[in-house]
């Protein structure tokens, strides 16, 4: 399949990733197809971390997956457009995306335990991307791999390649994971929620790792997480997914100072505060991600929304903003925190 090229985006100081209007949409013989992307648009250029926020169900993994192309090719419907570096990702054959994952983009998975390859050392599992890639052999790679297992912070890397991966602690996959994907100094990086069951210092040791990779490269990245914590010190742009849909837009100290939609508001209510008086109860969003209306007749949140006002459950609510900022509400909050 052919793909139309554009202007290279890293040399206009455009966006590395352009996504526009994605919509993913599951279907099952005898039921009602499911909308688990609904219209998503974002950018994300060189230097720059874009945090992808919401509970889980917001359709924030789905996001990362189409954009890599790695959604199972039936049962399912990928529309609009992902373009990354005047390319549509899209619209890549299967063997053309297999040329780009790894050596252009790479990805962060959720559970280093079930992504790694349990039967296979990690220095082999290192090694295959610069072999496929950088058409290095094997022996050539191995080096290359002990240095990035080394820059990542595992102690005795050597050693470590001839590991299998029950042979490391969480951290330390996940720290095989990152080597994994930085091997061939990928553009794009999306992390889907990489700090997930680490406990919270090796989170922290994590998020400073990956903060001082895009600093250091420029690499640009993609942040997947429901941790408001993670996005406050990583996250340049934030973007909050509410079933399906972006529901606001805003720079990290704005979106923290002065959350407008409702369920942001919920969201920074549900963070535990170190400056909140002994004993003090959290205040959760009432009910589930399930609650929910469809979004092409009223605001899919308006059931759980302390804001909620009649046109709420009979209207869909309309983007009012850009690529940098924005919002999807009738009734905004009028909160500074």
């Amino acid at each position: 399949m052919s793909t139309q090229r554009i202007q290279p985006a890293a040399r206009h100081g455009e966006p590395l990733l352009a996504v526009r209007d994605l919509r993913v949409t599951f279907g099952r013989r005898g039921e009602e197809p499911f909308r688990a992307v609904d219209g998503v648009s974002f950018d994300v250029r060189p230097g720059q971390t874009v945090g992808l926020v919401g509970e889980s169900g917001c359709g924030k993994s789905v996001t990362s997956l189409a954009i890599m192309g790695l959604l199972p090719t039936r049962g399912n419907t990928v529309e609009g457009s992902a373009v990354f570096d005047g390319e549509d990702l899209l619209s890549l054959s299967a063997p053309q995306m297999r040329d780009r994952r790894g050596a252009d983009i790479a990805m962060i998975f959720q559970d280093p335990l079930s992504s790694l390859n349990p039967v296979i050392q990690i220095g082999r599992q290192v090694t295959e991307v610069m072999e496929r890639h950088q058409g290095l052999s094997r022996k050539e790679a191995m080096p290359k791999a002990a240095d990035l297992l080394e820059r990542v912070g595992i102690p005795d890397p050597t050693a470590r390649l001839a590991n299998y991966p029950h042979q490391l602690s969480g951290g330390m996959r996940q720290r095989a994971l990152i080597a994994m994907a930085l091997a061939c100094q990928p553009r794009l990086l999306i992390a889907d929620e990489p700090t997930t069951a680490l406990d919270v210092t090796i989170q922290a040791q994590i998020l400073a790792l990956l903060k001082e990779l895009v600093v250091e490269t420029g690499t640009a990245m993609v942040m997947i997480t429901h941790d408001l914590g993670v996005v406050a010190g990583l996250c340049d742009e934030v973007n909050v997914l509410y079933g399906g849909k972006i529901v606001e837009r805003g720079d990290r100290h704005t979106l923290f100072a002065r959350p407008r939609h409702p369920y942001t508001v919920g969201l920074l209510n549900s963070i535990p505060r170190l400056d909140a008086p002994r004993g003090e109860a959290l205040s959760p969003i009432p009910g589930s991600v399930a609650d929910n209306l469809p979004w092409d007749s009223a605001c899919a949140f308006a059931p759980r929304c302390p804001n909620a006002l009649d046109v709420c459950v009979r209207q869909t609510p309309q983007w009012d903003g850009d690529d940098v900022v924005g919002l999807r509400c009738f009734n905004p909050m009028a909160v500074s925190r």
